[in-house]
C-alpha cells in the first residue's frame, strides 16, 4: 500500500499481472474503474473490494486497495458482514452474471432489499467463461454451449429487472468499453447512499463474442442505444430523431421526435413503472436503455442496524476476545 503517495497522483493499479484472455472486456472495466477511483479521490486504504468466482472476480488482484476473493455467489454476503463491522470502508462487490445471479441470486436478493450502502458491479457476458462457456442465467433462449450443444431453452434472467424487484435504490447500465458511460455511472454509483448495482455489458471474445453486438457494434449504437438523463427527454437516434411515449394501454412505442415532441417522455430516476418499461427494453424493436435508470433514496441498512443494537453492542472488540468469551479447549 502506497500510503504516502498523494491521492490526486494514486493510479490504483497494483503490481500483479493482469491475467485474462486477450481482447477481454473485463480490461477495459479495469482501466476505468481506476481511472474513477482515482478521479473522485478515494483513498486506496480506505476501499475494499469483495468477489466471488469468474473470470471478473480476479478483479480485487488488479487494483491496490483492500480485496476478498470469496466463494461462489457468497460476495454481497461477505460485503454485508464486512460493511456492518466497517461502515466507513467504501465497498465495491464484483460478480459475474452466472455468481451473482444464480447461486449467489439469494445472496444478491437481500443485499439489494436491505439496501446498505455498498456497490455491486455485475459483469454480464451472457455466459459462464472461466468454467469453459456453459450458458447462464442470463443466457438467452438458443444459445448454444457446451452444456447445451442443442441451444438452451430457458427463459433468460433480466439483471436489472430483477433488481428492481428486488428493491434496488440504484440501478444502472453499461457497456465495456463506453469509457465514459461506465465511468458516469461508476461514478453517480459510488456518491449514491444505499445499494448501487451497475450491469456492464462485457464481451467474453471466446466463448460469447460479439453476443451484444446488435446494440454495441458501430452500425447499430446510434439507433439501438439510449443514454439516460435525469430529467430530460428521452432521445435517441442520428440527431436525437427518434423518442420514446407511452401509449395508452401504458406500454412504450418508438415515434419520430419532431412530429410527436409534445408526447416523447421525460426520463425519471425515480418513477418504479418507467424503470421497469426502460429495463424491459430490447432490440430490433427498442434501444437498450443505458445509464442510470433508476435512483431513489431509502433508509440505510447499516445505520437501522446500529441504532436497534446500540445498547446491546460494541463495534470495536478484539478478535481475540471474542474467541476467548467462553469454554476454550486445548488440543495436542
Amino acid at each position: 500500500m502506497k500510503n504516502k503517495k498523494n491521492k490526486l497522483e494514486h493510479n490504483f493499479s497494483s503490481s500483479q499481472e493482469v491475467r485474462w484472455c486477450p481482447g477481454c472486456g473485463d480490461y477495459a472495466v479495469l482501466k476505468t474503474m481506476t481511472q474513477t477511483l482515482s478521479k473522485i479521490n478515494l483513498s486506496p486504504e480506505n476501499i475494499v473490494f469483495v468477489s466471488g468466482i469468474g473470470c471478473a472476480s480476479r478483479m480485487p488482484y488488479y487494483i491496490e486497495t483492500y480485496g476478498f476473493h470469496t466463494i461462489h455467489g457468497r460476495a454481497p454476503s461477505i460485503a454485508t458482514g464486512l460493511k456492518i463491522s466497517q461502515p466507513d470502508l467504501d465497498i465495491w462487490v464484483i460478480t459475474g452474471d452466472g455468481d451473482a445471479l444464480s447461486i449467489g441470486g439469494n445472496h444478491l436478493l437481500h443485499t439489494l432489499r436491505r439496501n446498505l450502502n455498498l456497490n455491486i458491479i455485475l459483469f454480464n457476458n451472457e455466459v459462464y467463461g472461466l468454467t469453459k462457456g456453459q450458458f447462464s442465467p442470463t443466457s438467452r433462449i438458443g444459445t448454444k454451449s457446451p452444456s447445451s450443444p442443442k441451444g438452451s431453452i430457458g427463459s433468460a434472467v433480466n439483471a436489472g429487472l430483477f433488481a428492481l424487484g428486488a428493491g434496488g435504490t440504484f440501478i444502472a447500465r453499461a457497456i465495456d468499453t463506453d469509457k465514459r458511460g461506465l465511468g458516469s455511472v461508476l461514478e453517480s454509483a459510488h456518491f449514491h447512499k444505499g445499494t448501487s448495482l451497475v450491469e456492464v455489458f462485457q464481451n467474453c471474445i471466446v466463448y460469447n463474442d460479439k453476443v451484444f453486438s446488435n446494440f454495441t457494434s458501430k452500425e447499430n449504437a446510434i439507433d439501438f442505444q439510449i443514454h439516460l438523463e435525469n430529467g430530460k427527454p428521452l432521445l435517441f437516434g442520428k440527431d436525437n430523431s427518434k423518442g420514446l411515449r407511452i401509449r395508452n394501454n401504458l406500454e412504450l412505442e418508438v415515434v419520430d421526435s419532431k412530429n410527436n415532441k409534445d408526447d416523447i417522455l421525460i426520463h425519471d430516476e425515480t418513477n418504479p413503472v418507467l424503470s421497469q418499461l426502460l429495463l424491459s427494453m430490447e432490440p430490433p424493436e427498442f434501444p437498450v436503455a443505458l445509464g442510470v435508470i433508476r435512483k431513489v433514496e431509502k433508509q440505510i441498512y447499516e445505520n437501522n442496524f446500529y441504532e436497534s443494537h446500540s445498547s446491546k453492542m460494541k463495534r470495536k472488540v478484539s478478535i481475540n476476545s471474542v474467541i476467548r468469551n467462553g469454554d476454550i479447549w486445548t488440543i495436542t
